[in-house]
């Protein structure tokens, strides 16, 4: 628990807002110095939603950002409730729409700005928490105990959430049904690859940093396109052998190997951060989502 002042205020985490809304330090800077001082994403998360933040990153995220609105939903899967974050456009539809698939830490403030980002090049953005089931990402103690609890979800129960996030968006009246792509990293990046394999009609799916399904090639419709770090070396020795079995089923795979970084590179709240290879990926992205 941080230390509170006599006013019931801490003063690490005041200062840190201060400066962040005087402009001498960034978002990323801004998260990095929250995460520390609350000891988890998931406290951090809570906090800048207390605090009126949340707001303000959204606005800061991309120059078009004033155009989304951000909200909380929950849709059906079988006969549990998934909540998730939907971000869209204020344009009117309908607009192609995008799958954001966490990493094995929760629904963190760092996939909500992924959200918002696309939100803010034209797209449907929905993150769901896929550990709704046990709770939600916020009721976590800390980013270790999502971490292993995300490790036990079994990966077609996890899938099965995906398949009814898919049907949500394709229902959504501001959504092109027959345009919902997927996008995951880390753990999340193996799971858009899967729901590749699960949902036919899927229109594009991207991978940042995921391992292959082990099988279901043939079922694939979608064109993938996958980005992959130089010294993420079990992920990355995969390419080749993915590559082959994709070609094998005669389906789109294209995959790209950034120099110099690191799993995770594209997590800009992260110490593996390279912002050069991050940003080629994104370009590449939106490219391949609006083709």
């Amino acid at each position: 628990m941080p230390e509170m002042d006599a006013t019931g205020r801490n003063p690490q985490i005041q200062e840190t807002v201060d400066r962040y809304r005087s402009g001498s330090i960034t978002r990323r800077d801004l998260l990095r110095s929250l995460i520390a001082a609350t000891g988890s994403y998931t406290a951090a998360h809570l906090f800048l939603e207390s605090s009126g933040l949340a707001a303000t990153l959204i606005s800061q995220t991309e120059s078009a950002a004033a155009n989304v609105t951000a909200e909380t939903v929950r849709y059906p899967s079988g006969n549990a409730q998934v909540e998730g974050y939907l971000v869209k456009p204020k344009s009117p539809g309908p607009h192609p729409a995008v799958l954001v698939i966490h990493e094995n830490r929760g629904l963190n403030e760092h996939i909500r700005d992924v959200a918002r980002r696309f939100a803010a090049e034209g797209f449907v953005a929905l993150g769901p928490d896929l550990l709704s089931r046990a709770g939600g990402t916020a009721q976590m103690k800390s980013e270790q105990a999502a971490t292993e609890v995300i490790g036990r979800l079994p990966l077609y129960g996890v899938i099965d959430d995906l398949k009814a996030g898919v049907g949500f968006l394709e229902k959504h009246p501001d959504v092109d049904s027959k345009r919902v792509c997927s996008v995951g990293f880390c753990w999340g990046g193996w799971r858009s690859f899967t729901l590749a394999t699960a949902v036919p009609q899927l229109y594009r799916a991207v991978v940042f940093y995921g391992s292959s399904p082990p099988s279901g090639y043939e079922n694939i419709q979608a064109p993938v396109l996958a980005h992959y770090a130089q010294w993420d070396y079990q992920i990355t020795g995969n390419a080749l052998w993915t590559a082959d079995r994709m070609k094998q089923a005669g389906k789109k795979y294209q995959y790209y190997v950034y120099p110099e970084s690191e799993h995770a590179f594209f997590n800009d709240t992260g110490n593996r951060h390279n912002p050069a290879a991050a940003k080629l990926a994104w370009t590449r992205t939106l490219e391949f989502l609006r083709s």
